[in-house]
Formats: C-alpha cells, sequence, structure tokens
C-alpha cells in the first residue's frame, strides 16, 4: 500500500487530468515556445495535473532531447504558474508541492523506457506514466519484469498503463500494486469486466490506496461506467481544446446533484458524442484531432509528426462547429 506523494496528489483532483499535445514549429522542431504557452494555458484554466508528452503528445514521435526539454519545460510552467497564484490559493492536486504534478510518458523497450524514466527525473517530473512496450506481446511474467524495471530505475512513482499490447490479469496487477513506486493504472483497454477483476483482486490482496484511471480516447464518453466500477480518474484529452466544456463535465461528474445528472446527458450527447464521431472518423485522430482543436482556439502548436496524419478539412470545420457550439 502507498502513501506516495503523487498518488496523494491525484486522489481527488481540482480539475481535469491535462494531457497536452507537443507543439512543433514550420521546420517541424519542437516549438517549445507554443509548448509552454499551451501547458500554461491549460494549468490556468484548471488542469490539476499535467501529463506531459503522454499518447496525446507524440511520445512516439519525440527524440530522447526533445522529451528531456520538453518535461523540463513543463515543469517550469507548473512552478511559474503556482507562483503567480499563489501557495495560499492553491487547493485540491495543488496543495502538495505548491504546483501541479507533472506526469511524463515512458516507453519502448525496458532500456529505453528506462533512460525516458532517468531522463523525466532529471528533468524534474514527479512521476512517470509506462506505456505499453516497443511492438512485443509478452507473457504476463515479462510484463511483470518490464514495469518493475521502469519502477526500479528512479525514485518516481509510476502509473502503468493497459491497452495494445500490454493487457494485464488481476494477478498481475496485484503483484506489480505491491512495488512501493507504481502507485497506479491507467486502462486503455475498456474491458470492464477485467477491470473490474482487477479492482477486486488488488482490493482483497489488501491495497486499498491503488489509483485507476479511465484511459480510452474522450474518456468523458465512458466515465459514467467507469465511475460505478470506482474509477473517478480520467484522462481530458478534450480539455486542450475545449476546457470550459471539460470543467463543466468535471464538475458536473462530482456534484453529485440530479442538476449535475442532467448537465453531464446534455454534455454527453450534445458535445460528447458528436465529437467521438469525428475521432472514429479517421485513424490517428484521437491525437491530430485534439491538435486541430488547440489550432483552432488561436494557439499554433503545428501538425502531427509521421505517422500520424491532419484530419481533412471538412472534420475540422465540423470540429470548429462542435467546439463554439459547446462555449455558447
Amino acid at each position: 500500500m502507498t502513501s506516495a506523494p503523487l498518488a496523494a496528489r491525484l486522489r481527488v483532483p481540482s480539475g481535469p487530468l491535462f494531457f497536452p499535445v507537443t507543439a512543433f514549429g514550420p521546420d517541424g522542431a519542437v516549438d517549445l515556445d507554443a509548448f509552454r504557452t499551451h501547458v500554461r494555458a491549460g494549468i490556468e484554466a484548471g488542469g490539476a495535473a499535467v501529463f506531459a508528452c503522454c499518447g496525446t503528445g507524440e511520445f512516439h514521435a519525440l527524440t530522447p532531447e526533445e522529451f528531456r526539454d520538453c518535461v523540463a519545460a513543463a515543469v517550469e510552467e507548473a512552478g511559474e504558474a503556482a507562483e503567480a497564484e499563489g501557495a495560499a490559493e492553491a487547493e485540491g492536486a495543488r496543495e502538495a508541492g505548491g504546483r501541479v504534478p507533472v506526469v511524463a510518458g515512458v516507453g519502448y523497450g525496458t532500456a529505453l523506457a528506462v533512460r525516458y524514466a532517468r531522463l523525466a527525473e532529471e528533468a524534474g517530473a514527479d512521476g512517470v506514466l509506462a506505456l505499453p512496450p516497443y511492438l512485443v506481446a509478452a507473457e504476463q511474467a515479462g510484463l511483470v519484469r518490464h514495469f518493475t524495471a521502469i519502477a526500479d530505475a528512479t525514485a518516481l512513482d509510476v502509473i502503468v498503463y493497459q491497452r495494445d499490447n500490454a493487457v494485464f490479469t488481476p494477478a498481475t496487477v496485484v503483484e506489480l500494486a505491491r512495488h512501493p513506486r507504481i502507485v497506479g493504472l491507467k486502462d486503455g483497454r475498456g474491458d470492464l469486466d477485467l477491470m473490474q477483476g482487477i479492482i477486486s483482486a488488488v482490493r482483497v490482496s489488501g491495497n486499498k490506496d491503488f489509483l485507476y484511471f479511465n484511459g480510452l480516447p474522450t474518456a468523458e464518453w465512458t466515465q459514467l461506467a467507469y465511475r460505478a466500477l470506482g474509477v473517478t480518474l480520467y484522462s481530458s484529452a478534450a480539455f486542450c481544446f475545449a476546457p470550459e466544456t471539460a470543467l463543466a463535465f468535471h464538475r458536473a461528474l462530482n456534484a453529485g446533484t440530479p442538476e449535475g445528472e442532467r448537465l453531464l446527458v446534455e454534455l454527453l450527447d450534445g458535445f460528447y458524442r458528436p465529437l467521438v464521431a469525428l475521432r472514429d472518423s479517421g485513424r490517428g485522430y484521437a491525437v491530430s484531432l485534439v491538435k486541430a482543436g488547440v489550432r483552432l482556439r488561436g494557439l499554433d502548436v503545428g501538425p502531427v509528426r509521421s505517422p500520424l496524419t491532419e484530419p481533412d478539412p471538412g472534420t475540422v470545420k465540423q470540429l470548429a462547429q462542435l467546439i463554439e457550439r459547446a462555449r455558447s
């Protein structure tokens, strides 16, 4: 069981968990100025944590040097935002450490994942989100060794990410949860039967502090189902380009009132359902559509890097109309 600082800061977040995009300039290089602006805006809008260089941030497309620079920039912006706000005015996740926590994505094979974790630690991150290992489909014992090696490599807390080729049995999660620095599981699989089994097994093992996150694309769309399992944490890619709407959803979700429930239904039907339809209309749109949304809101964060592609103009136009309708 863990009393890790990161886990305590994420347990009851004051706002959505913010997964910023990574900005690229006209020459294709990382645009740190635009990235800083994006991160700072998300924090000021109410993001409770910054998950930098994860899936939405195109971790797969970044060099180690670019990764280190982006994580360091996110940490600096979180610190500057805390100074501007004042620690006395902070609330929720902001109370510990005086700033929102910064979690960095790490991945690939074990050796590179360990290297990225150490780079994240050097850059000042509070924790890492351990993405599935590159390409291979491993046995459960191999997955345990992989994620344990990441957790052993630094003093940072680790959230493991279940999706694609990294799908865990309940017994595997029980074993991972025994590690003092593995504090949570982010689920991108969407198998609620499996999640119920995992949550029950970890709870019966005596670990009642382990964290669970809904990590499906456009997680708000499925969050009511996850909430029924007791999973209250979720990633919010929509917060990147529609922070007002994402905040309204988060507040309604936690209000526990009939009015809040009615607002949830309105947001799901009027915003998230058409957003999911747009997302599903093209491969990679879970990232490129988010980036298009950020550009529509006035910040040029550049295009996605290959092999991802940009959404077609018609889809972008529909996204613009959806954002404007949600704001109004």
